[in-house]
């Protein structure tokens, strides 16, 4: 009875252990997908493509305004008044649209304006027949222009439903809004060509959209290699030290305080000498899960160097950092560190500071050192600067 008793403890205890393992590792692949989809390069990326695009609907805009002013003049002079008042009117929405975007800077309005003005445009020209029945030749502009401002998904619903409009007229010029009849022969000749002209853009837009994003996975691997540490996954040295700066910034801003924690794993040497190197690497990462699943979403964990990594806490003063400190160095303390079937006694020293003790990084840096060698010339598994509760808290581990 009391054996089995034993294995049902062991049973459960496993059980415990590789849950939270799993837990780790879900929250750290949580924390990563994160950081990709809220990539800098990727945001900075699209936010370039779209100022380009909105530059280029700028100046179609402006062109539009010049050929409908010159197609209009023609059309006055050739006595079709009513058609150049017509092209003339269309002026009026291209001009809104423009004057809305710079002051409002709203691209989708700019983009769904266009386009709406643009197709209204398209249909009166095939439903009047323009000049001479020359309208329709004018909708050649639209396959190019609707993939480009909108989805290839999108843009192809769109370019069906114009060819729906554009059959309906072809195939029953006795409707009220029909003004212009056109011959089989030339009927037959615009729905090829302009299916042709419609496949070959969308194949062009859709090599285009493919290239762009490869391109900007690549530069995605090579943002996310140049700020990321290869072993744990955590940011590196340099992206902490930028990170580093624009909080200080935002301190001097707005006075917003943070704090650092520097931590040391103790006697991870021996560690390294005794099981190997590829231990230590284990060692390491696991680490780097149980961090993540300690510090807050807005925390930012780096491997500083070595075995010594670095916290920083947005919005967080000493006292609280000192708790989430101690919160880690228990959680490390009690966790089975383990690889290939060997148990690994691993401990951690850390020193905190906040930002309200200095008044720069580097005084930050020097004084959170300092902090960590006092924790390590006190015993090592604690954290330092020390308060009562900690320092008891630690007491009773020992003892334990």
């Amino acid at each position: 009875m009391h054996l089995q008793w034993m294995h049902a403890c062991r049973f459960l205890i496993h059980n415990k252990r590789k849950t939270r393992a799993l837990r780790r590792r879900s929250a750290y692949r949580d924390r990563a997908t994160m950081s990709r989809d809220s990539s800098s390069g990727y945001q900075a990326a699209r936010e370039r493509e779209d100022a380009q695009v909105s530059l280029v609907l700028t100046w179609l805009s402006l062109a539009a305004i010049l050929c409908l002013l010159g197609i209009g003049s023609k059309a006055w002079h050739s006595g079709h008044s009513t058609h150049a008042l017509i092209l003339w009117f269309f002026i009026l929405p291209i001009v809104v649209n423009m004057v809305w975007f710079a002051f409002s800077g709203n691209r989708d309005i700019q983009k769904a304006g266009l386009l709406v003005t643009v197709s209204v445009l398209f249909t009166y020209l095939i439903a009047s027949g323009g000049e001479g029945n020359t309208g329709p030749l004018w909708f050649y502009v639209f396959p190019p222009l609707l993939f480009f401002l909108t989805s290839l998904k999108t843009g192809t619903m769109i370019l069906l439903l114009v060819y729906l409009i554009a059959l309906i007229v072809f195939q029953f010029p006795e409707l009220p809004f029909v003004f212009a009849e056109y011959e089989s022969d030339f009927k037959v000749r615009f729905f090829a060509t302009l299916t042709f002209e419609s496949i070959f853009c969308f194949v062009l837009e859709a090599s285009r959209l493919k290239a762009r994003n490869e391109l900007l996975d690549l530069a995605l691997t090579h943002e996310h290699a140049a700020k990321t540490d290869e072993l744990t996954g955590l940011s590196n040295r340099r992206d902490m030290l930028n990170r580093l700066s624009g909080e200080f910034s935002r301190y001097q801003r707005s006075g917003h305080h943070f704090s650092i924690v520097l931590i040391d794993l103790d006697l991870f040497k021996t560690i390294n000498d005794q099981f190997g190197h590829n231990t230590g690497d284990a060692v390491l990462m696991q680490f780097a899960e149980l961090v993540q699943t300690v510090i807050r979403q807005t925390d930012i964990a780096a491997r500083w160097g070595g075995e010594e990594f670095l916290l920083l806490l947005p919005d967080t003063s000493l006292l609280p950092a000192l708790k989430l400190a101690e919160r880690l160095r228990s959680e490390v303390a009690g966790n089975s560190f383990r690889f290939q079937g060997q148990d690994l006694p691993v401990t951690m020293s850390a020193g905190v500071c906040s930002i309200a003790q200095v008044n720069s990084i580097d005084s930050m840096l020097r004084q959170a050192d300092l902090q960590l060698y006092s924790a390590k010339g006190a015993g090592r598994n604690r954290i330092a600067p020390r308060v009562r509760s900690q320092a008891t808290a630690t007491h009773s581990e020992s003892n334990t």
